[in-house]
């Protein structure tokens, strides 16, 4: 699944307004070659799909408070060696990832959803902690970039 690979500037405005900061611009791709972690306009597709950024906003708002959920219910699957729970899960957080603009997190899933489809849940337990890390820091990302500044 390819992604856009742009996002905000830092200094991320009013959805409404045209002003050069709420322009995209080109995303830093992480020191390590991987995706960038956030692209913000992701999001602002989904404003503008659904006509209404108070939607959005809630949507990104629930993305940063259900990640634990979705990640303990593919963590408890993969520990079960249930790979069709865990294939559920894991495509949860990938597409609700790729809608709020966790480009790095919807890749990672997207690695993990392959495993999965192989049903090696096993292997796919050794790539639970990175996914976790990027999915808290998608979500950090996410509360003082996104949800904060806009609520």
């Amino acid at each position: 699944m390819s992604l856009p690979g742009a996002e905000l500037s830092s200094e991320f405005s009013d959805p409404d307004d045209s002003s050069p900061a709420a322009v995209a611009a080109p995303a830093p791709a992480a020191p390590d070659g991987a995706p960038p972690l956030l692209d913000l306009t992701a999001i602002q597709t989904l404003e503008d799909q659904l006509d209404n950024p108070l939607t959005a906003r809630a949507f990104v708002l629930g993305f940063t408070q259900l990640w634990e959920k979705r990640f303990k219910a593919l963590a408890t699957a993969i520990a079960n060696h249930d790979s069709v729970a865990a294939l559920e899960a894991i495509l949860s957080v990938r597409t609700s990832a790729a809608m709020v603009g966790g480009v790095q997190l919807a890749h990672l899933a997207a690695t993990v959803e392959d495993v999965v489809r192989t049903r090696d849940v096993q292997q796919a337990g050794t790539m639970l902690a990175r996914l976790d890390d990027c999915g808290r820091a998608t979500v950090a990302e996410l509360q003082s970039s996104y949800v904060l500044r806009n609520a």
